[in-house]
């Protein structure tokens, strides 16, 4: 009898978990239906939107490759679009063989790791005290950090006070300027608001010091934003180049964006020894696309790698509970 109870009691069990799954199945399916009914026009325009966007995005992109590998006589009758024509990787070779673009590179990425690094650790340790109710002046720094967005000395001051520090033709000048940005600050410290305070009182009751609950509980729940703000201080220190243009005089500290844009500054006068017949045809165009391509393939490579995050990051106060 007991047996007979217990296999009873089996096939009710699955007979209800059949029947649930079956329940479960009949709602999914109901609501796709009620989504593709209701939507799907809505889903295509959006779909056709970031098609357009993408192509847009990448379309240029292909025609500077196509162009960097593309023989010099196709290049001058402008008969490169999106395919590149009459293969030749003379220009890559001219880049990557030439040791000042080696230096420049190898120089660019240890600039862009410290420089990312250091702002990431400033931007922290300003944005957490910030959340604290019972810091004194509270306010008053919230102001004074927050009026730096709206107000700058300028250029002239700037230049004066990196004289008066010795910062000038300094690889520190690279660095201390750009360590902080205040909108990535209020962006960090909105992401700290968002973290329940009872994870904070528990850690509080148990002991733990404020940089331990920094480190142990803030730091971890702040993966997101902290990966996207790397990505914006990369990609800004690694395109930058107006303060090293107005304050570094020593070449052999030239980050890569200014070398390139020295280089494609002075190549009028290869194109005017091209039209005297001093040099090869459709050279420089090769030339200035392969090193567009040269500066901005290592900064794309890193998008793959944060793209989780980034998309968490980037989305951050978009939902208000």
């Amino acid at each position: 009898m007991a047996k007979e109870l217990v296999m009873a009691g089996k096939i009710n069990t699955k007979g209800f978990a059949r029947s649930k799954r079956k329940d479960k199945d009949d709602e999914t399916e109901t609501s796709r239906m009620v989504k593709s009914d209701s939507t799907k026009a809505g889903d295509i325009v959006f779909i056709t939107i970031c098609v357009i966007i993408s192509l847009i995005c990448i379309i240029p992109m292909i025609n500077l490759l196509a162009r960097s590998l593309s023989a010099s006589d196709f290049l001058v009758r402008r008969e490169v679009y999106l395919i590149p024509k009459g293969l030749n990787i003379s220009a890559y070779s001219t880049v990557l063989g030439d040791p000042k673009y080696i230096k420049s590179f190898v120089w660019t990425v240890i600039l862009t790791v410290i420089c990312t690094f250091i702002s990431l650790t400033m931007t922290v340790l300003c944005a957490y005290p910030l959340i604290f109710n019972k810091l004194k002046g509270r306010s008053i720094f919230n102001i004074v950090i927050t009026i730096t967005m709206f107000f700058n000395a300028g250029t002239i001051p700037n230049y004066l006070l990196m004289k008066e520090l010795n910062l000038l033709d300094n690889p520190l000048v690279l660095i201390v300027p750009g360590c902080l940005s205040v909108y990535n600050m209020i962006i960090m410290r909105s992401f700290f608001y968002g973290i329940p305070d009872s994870l904070r009182e528990s850690a509080e009751i148990d002991g733990a010091s404020f940089f331990r609950i920094l480190w142990s509980i803030y730091l971890p729940l702040s993966k997101p934003v902290i990966a996207t703000l790397a990505l914006f201080y990369a990609v800004g220190r690694w395109n930058g180049y107006s303060d090293a243009l107005m304050y570094m005089k020593n070449k052999d500290f030239y980050p890569l964006q200014l070398l390139l844009y020295n280089i494609l500054n002075n190549m009028n006068s290869v194109e005017v020894a091209t039209q005297e017949g001093f040099s090869t045809p459709g050279l420089s165009e090769s030339l200035k696309a392969a090193i567009v391509m040269f500066s901005t393939i290592p900064i794309l490579c890193i998008y793959p790698f944060l793209q989780k995050y980034f998309i968490h990051g980037v989305t951050l106060g978009a939902v208000k509970e």
